[in-house]
């Protein structure tokens, strides 16, 4: 039997060809590394991927069983194995087992009700509080497409430092204001430590009681109802929680926006989910970005991946895929305990432009640190400015992508140098740097569903090919567990550093 990963480690070491040759020396290319999906274009041309390189990945993707392990995600079978879980997030967009579909129609019923209630209530502002995926999601969401909805306002908090939840509270009327509690477990530290000073808010103003004036989004219903919270909308055990967006946890969004924005989101991340499922390895969008993924960053050795968003709408979308990303695929084993053959996941960072380029695009250009970067921009503006704005905003994206590749030479840079050497060297730029651009014909909740489907697609995929659990996170509950013994004065065998710290900070 070949193995893929000892040839794929071959092939990268003997690479030579600058991705500008590729066009030529692959007249298909761009054709073969450019699809359309669910209102989006996707665009890999410019990736450091020639036709050995995804033959050899589509051969590992069979090496590593990947097609049996997305029939177990869509079939509701276990794919998380360190918890004996599934990953049962796509039945809230109506894909997978009957009964994982059945349970999560259920369950966005009670959620329209409470909706459609809320909405004819006489509530201004809403307080949305969680951590993690229970905040970056719908944060995204409210960022994206929130500005036009014309529902109560809604405002994420997530942080535990004060600060957050005070400049949410300081905008807010706590007599017109209602407070979602979002924790898996109903327990999270950060959560109920916010919930319960916002709680206090309420009190201070008057509200005889302030726990019938929320709603708690939990997989764990008992605990909140005994809590007393006012409303409860539960959400399966077996929806991770950077996937949640699209259970109850989405609530800000449909509260804000309108159960049909709802709908609408919903129905286009069921659209990429049947692509994903159905179409070929070589046309298929989530699958192509997981092998330049792959690529890049086990065999070229790029752990870090930019992705720049060409539209103020998108502006929180690096921060969301710095969770799901990282989070999912930056694990040290695979599902079996045996340490990992390389690199997992890359480093996602990111910004918008035009900001980004006037900041950190000078590394991206001329840096000794070379990763993919990724472009996501929209077709058509979400203001009635001059069209001078967004042609701006485009032109400048899409001549990043072609500047990251060609570069300049020395010569070319000496003659606009007037002959100085060193200017020139100063000016020189090395090109043959990896981009992928995707853009969106429109930013509406059909393509943005669409959109963050694929993402998560991508993640599964990557960890498919590299051997991997994209479902659980221990490196987070370590954390937690530590900053637990450390507030009790337990925390055992300490350091002289974190010693000291806590004697400064916390005596």
């Amino acid at each position: 039997m070949m193995d893929f990963h000892a040839q794929l480690q071959a092939h990268a070491a003997s690479v030579r060809r600058p991705i500008a040759a590729l066009f030529a020396a692959e007249p298909e290319r761009l054709g073969t590394l450019s699809l359309d999906v669910a209102g989006v274009h996707f665009d890999f041309s410019k990736l450091a991927l020639d036709s050995k390189a995804l033959a050899l990945l589509a051969g590992l993707a069979d090496e590593a069983d990947f097609a049996d392990w997305r029939a177990k995600l869509f079939a509701g079978a276990i794919v998380n194995p360190s918890e004996r879980r599934p990953a049962t997030h796509m039945a809230e967009r109506g894909m997978g087992a009957a009964a994982d579909v059945a349970a999560a129609t259920q369950g966005q019923a009670a959620m329209q009700a409470l909706v459609e209630a809320m909405r004819g209530e006489n509530v201004d502002h809403v307080l949305h509080i969680g951590i993690g995926g229970s905040a970056l999601g719908p944060a995204l969401l409210l960022d994206a497409l929130g500005r036009d909805g014309d529902g109560p306002l809604v405002h994420v908090v997530a942080n535990i430092d004060g600060e957050a939840l005070a400049r949410a509270m300081a905008v807010c009327d706590p007599l017109r204001t209602r407070i979602i509690i979002v924790s898996k477990t109903f327990t999270t530290t950060e959560t109920m430590t916010n919930t319960a000073s916002a709680l206090d808010w309420l009190a201070a103003a008057g509200v005889v009681d302030p726990r019938a004036r929320t709603v708690a989004v939990t997989a764990a219903p008992e605990k909140a109802r005994a809590w007393g919270a006012g409303a409860v909308l539960p959400f399966a055990e077996t929806v991770g929680g950077r996937y949640s967006l699209w259970s109850a946890v989405g609530l800000p969004f449909a509260l804000r926006c309108g159960w049909p924005a709802w709908e609408a989101l919903r129905a286009g991340a069921a659209a990429m989910d049947a692509h994903f499922r159905d179409a070929p390895l070589g046309r298929n969008a989530p699958v192509l970005a997981a092998m330049g993924d792959v690529w890049a960053a086990r065999y070229l050795g790029q752990q870090v991946r930019g992705v720049f968003a060409y539209d103020e709408r998108l502006r929180l979308l690096p921060s969301f895929l710095q969770q799901l990303e990282m989070e999912s695929n930056g694990k040290r084993v695979t599902r079996t305990g045996a340490p990992v053959r390389g690199p997992t996941a890359a480093v996602t960072w990111g910004g918008t432009g035009t900001d980004a380029q006037h900041a950190v695009f000078q590394l991206l250009h001329q840096g000794t640190t070379v990763g993919p970067v990724e472009f996501v921009a929209v077709k058509a503006p979400g203001h009635g400015l001059p069209v001078t704005h967004h042609r701006q905003l485009l032109a400048n994206c899409f001549a990043q992508g072609a500047a990251l590749m060609q570069g300049r030479s020395f010569e070319a840079a000496l003659a606009l140098s007037g002959g100085d050497k060193a200017l020139a060297a100063a000016k020189t730029f090395p090109g043959n740097r990896p981009s992928a651009t995707l853009l969106l014909d429109r930013l509406d909740p059909a393509s943005l569903g669409a959109l963050l489907a694929f993402y998560e697609h991508r993640a599964f995929t990557a960890a498919a090919l590299l051997g991997i659990n994209p479902f659980d996170q221990w490196g987070v509950e370590l954390g937690k567990e530590m900053a637990t013994a450390v507030l009790a004065g337990t925390l055992g065998d300490i350091d002289a550093s974190t010693a000291d710290l806590m004697r400064r900070g916390l005596a």
